[in-house]
């Protein structure tokens, strides 16, 4: 998801922007309506993720144990992200989106305009460590920008820097889970998790990098002051 990719044909990005524009108004009205809704839209999201996993699992690994215990590791992952993600307050989901988002934006500009070397270019060829740290920067100022704005205390005092560290840690958190998918993806031989989406691929490749943060997040919110 995130780092300068493989840039796509021109004629590739109005589909590409429609396709954002559906996602962004179909996933931003269930946030908004909250409740039942959104439950079921995350259950949706689960239940295509999942089977997408199942796909990619099937083409990746040969003999029947380990495929069944890859997709019941599978299972528990996508099942424990969506779990958090509907447990969570819709404000704490939207922040968690919000860092996800600053990942990959602030990953895809520095790693395109700054370069150098690469984290892994046997997994994902196209990320680099600066594109991790600009990642983390970007992750880090919206996490802080979400505890000022909810606080209502936009002092640098020792909470604001923490919520920057937060951010960062879960920028790192989601850029396991974008390598973790691509590995999955170089074993399996294919591009995309699936082509259920117009120009972006799957329903897991959309989400590789927010169900570990959903995962790690509800853990820390379940540790955070009241």
């Amino acid at each position: 998801m995130a780092d300068a990719e493989t840039p796509k044909k021109k004629s590739d990005l109005p589909v590409r922007f429609a396709s954002a524009v559906v996602m962004l108004a179909v996933a931003g009205t269930a946030l908004w309506l909250g409740g039942f809704w959104f439950d079921l839209f995350a259950l949706i999201v689960a239940v295509l993720c999942v089977s997408e996993f199942g796909r990619l699992v099937m083409l990746a690994f040969e003999g029947r144990g380990a495929r069944l215990i890859a997709l019941v590791l599978g299972g528990l992952y996508v099942g424990t992200a969506a779990y958090a993600l509907v447990s969570l307050p819709i404000a704490v989901v939207v922040g968690i989106l919000a860092v996800v988002i600053a990942t990959d934006v602030g990953a895809y500009f520095s790693g395109r305009s700054i370069g150098g070397p690469k984290i892994a270019p046997k997994i994902s060829p196209s990320k680099t460590w600066a594109g991790l740290g600009g990642g983390m920067l970007a992750a880090g100022l919206v996490s802080a920008g979400f505890f000022a704005w909810n606080s209502g205390d936009s002092s640098l005092r020792t909470m604001m820097f923490i919520a920057f560290a937060i951010g960062a840690l879960l920028a790192v958190v989601a850029q396991s889970g974008d390598f973790f998918e691509s590995w999955l993806k170089r074993r399996a031989g294919v591009k995309d998790s699936s082509n259920l989406i117009p120009g972006h691929g799957g329903v897991f490749d959309r989400v590789d990098g927010l169900l570990p943060v959903a995962i790690v997040s509800i853990a820390l919110w379940a540790v955070h002051p009241a």
